[in-house]
């Protein structure tokens, strides 16, 4: 097994993968061919000072997409989660013979700025007529639930279930494959339409170019002048919920995020918006 090629195995995780997910991980490998250089590790190469050299190299690589741009932060971490992903699963099938993945630690989270709506935005938003019905939809179920686009786009009523008078959403998410049992309120709900067949898409006809040219226009008719793309009503629906008094542990498990770490940048926000608050008032 140590005589096996790590760069086929890589693969072969990447093809258990859909989506954009996939896409993520085909970057992944990409990048690790290259700082390979033609040499094709065998799994008796691969140690945590060879992992380590890879981490230093997406750090300082540049997006194979934009020419001469470095690839962020947080792209590198997530290409490098690919990697570890990888190593963490070959030891547990005993193809590796230690734990490299344990050995090297991951890349840390650049802190990106968030940009949210207020409630009062929120508000302002859900009475303004969107010129694309659909897009209009699936923003504020969003911001009601936060789903992404990603996990928006591809729900079908099959994934939609009722018991007694509480609606559920049972899904799994696109980015973290993980299954999620999701309850909805009555409001977001009702944003779903009227059901279809299990297998019929909720949001039929959603597409990100819609989005893309309706979105921008939609929030400047409500008077939001702020940078807001579709994944920011993500950000929206977690800084409302902690401003709103909900605990970071129930916010955590809502988000489907896998480490409580994740959802705290939220609180960050919150608490920042409370030093303005507490600095309103002075003699």
């Amino acid at each position: 097994m140590l005589e096996g090629s790590f760069v086929k195995y890589f693969k072969k995780q990447a093809d258990y993968r859909e989506g954009p997910n996939k896409l993520i991980w085909d970057s992944s490998i990409a990048h690790f061919e290259k700082f390979a250089d033609g040499r094709d590790f065998r799994f008796r190469d691969i140690n945590a000072d060879l992992v380590e050299d890879f981490k230093e190299h997406l750090l300082r690589a540049k997006s194979m997409r934009d020419t001469g741009k470095r690839l962020s932060r947080n792209t590198a971490l997530s290409y490098f989660n690919k990697v570890k992903a990888t190593l963490r699963k070959a030891y547990k099938e005993q193809i590796l013979a230690s734990d490299v993945n344990a050995a090297v630690n991951g890349i840390t989270e650049s802190e990106s700025m968030r940009n949210y709506l207020t409630l009062e935005e929120a508000g302002i938003l859900s009475r303004t007529p969107c010129d694309n019905e659909i897009v209009g939809r699936a923003s504020l179920f969003s911001i009601l639930t936060g789903l992404r686009y990603s996990d928006i786009e591809k729900l079908t009523w099959g994934d939609v279930q009722q018991s007694g008078t509480d609606t559920y959403i049972r899904f799994r998410q696109e980015k973290t494959e993980h299954a999620e049992n999701m309850p909805i309120s009555e409001q977001a709900r009702k944003l779903l339409g009227i059901p279809g067949a299990k297998k019929d898409i909720v949001f039929q006809g959603l597409q990100k170019w819609d989005v893309y040219r309706h979105l921008p226009l939609w929030l400047l008719q409500a008077g939001i002048t702020k940078h807001i793309t579709f994944h920011c009503f993500r950000h929206t629906y977690a800084t409302l919920q902690l401003s709103l008094g909900t605990d970071i542990f129930t916010v955590s498990k809502m988000l489907g995020h896998k480490s409580i770490k994740t959802t705290q940048v939220y609180t960050k926000l919150v608490d920042e918006k409370k030093k303005e608050a507490a600095n309103k008032i002075s003699f």
